[in-house]
């Protein structure tokens, strides 16, 4: 079981889970979405995670026994052919969910499917496209949560930008740690082709945007007080980590700073949430 919880990564898929209900409860605030929108929503874009999450796995394995060969399948703990049973199905059941919301919905969470098909099996390759792929998938979920409540508000495609910006410094900073064994694979990262300086300055900037970013929405749309607090320490990690990255590209500094940034985007969600739905 705890092969299997590595393989899902449940702190981001809840976190990604999480964010289609704050954009569902964003989007039509002051009211609040109800069960079957907050459930499927979230089932959807979790699940949807988890699959793409464990494909991943299974078409990285020959880069992870390089790079993390404790991993559950490089290890040999879970068989390949067990993941590919596992991302199928869970990727179906997350179609599914979507199909439950509406046709629109439905039509998103298969683009959201094939370009994570893409990236796994071409994507990842061409380095900063693939990169921004994910970004995309990351940032989509608060669009998708006002789809699902069939209410769209500017306040999603903002905190949809910050979310792109905050994921494509992390995705940037992850090939810093893996330029090892993506050189072997001739995967074309920022860090394999300018080298990690280079890769750790863009990941900076990107987190610098972000935290720019974070200060257009009071001046878009009324938004309670209660925003600043988390979007502000958020900010402040995302500067601290864009400090460290430039510092120091070391990989266990790197690998560091992606377990921090995973932090300082949750804390970036509690902040949307409270700014966008504290009127309630």
């Amino acid at each position: 079981m705890s092969a299997y919880l590595t393989l899902i990564r449940p702190p981001n898929t809840i976190m990604i889970g999480l964010a289609v209900i704050i954009g569902e409860v964003i989007a039509i605030a002051p009211k609040l979405p109800g069960i079957q929108a907050a459930l499927f929503g979230f089932l959807t874009a979790s699940l949807m995670m988890a699959g793409t999450m464990v494909a991943n796995d299974v078409y990285d394995i020959e880069i992870d026994r390089v790079n993390s060969p404790q991993r559950p399948l490089p290890s040999g703990i879970v068989k390949s052919r067990e993941a590919i049973i596992l991302a199928a199905v869970l990727s179906a059941a997350a179609i599914g969910f979507s199909a439950f919301l509406g046709l629109w919905t439905f039509l998103i969470a298969v683009l959201a499917l094939a370009l994570m098909v893409y990236y796994n099996t071409r994507g990842k390759k061409t380095g900063l496209i693939g990169n921004a792929v994910v970004s995309f998938n990351v940032a989509l979920p608060f669009f998708y949560g006002g789809l699902a409540v069939n209410s769209i508000r500017p306040l999603l495609f903002i905190f949809s930008v910050v979310a792109f910006l905050a994921n494509f410094g992390r995705e940037i900073a992850k090939g810093i740690a893996d330029v090892k064994g993506d050189s072997i694979r001739q995967v074309r990262t920022l860090a394999v082709i300018r080298g990690p300086r280079s890769a750790a300055l863009a990941s900076s900037g990107l987190f610098v945007a972000a935290v720019l970013l974070s200060f257009l929405p009071p001046f878009l749309e009324n938004v309670s007080r209660l925003y600043f607090p988390p979007v502000i320490a958020a900010d402040i990690g995302f500067l601290y980590s864009a400090y460290r990255l430039v510092s120091n590209q070391s990989s266990e500094n790197v690998r560091a700073v992606k377990g921090h940034v995973l932090v300082w985007m949750l804390l970036g969600l509690v902040g949307f949430l409270l700014g966008g739905a504290a009127l309630l």
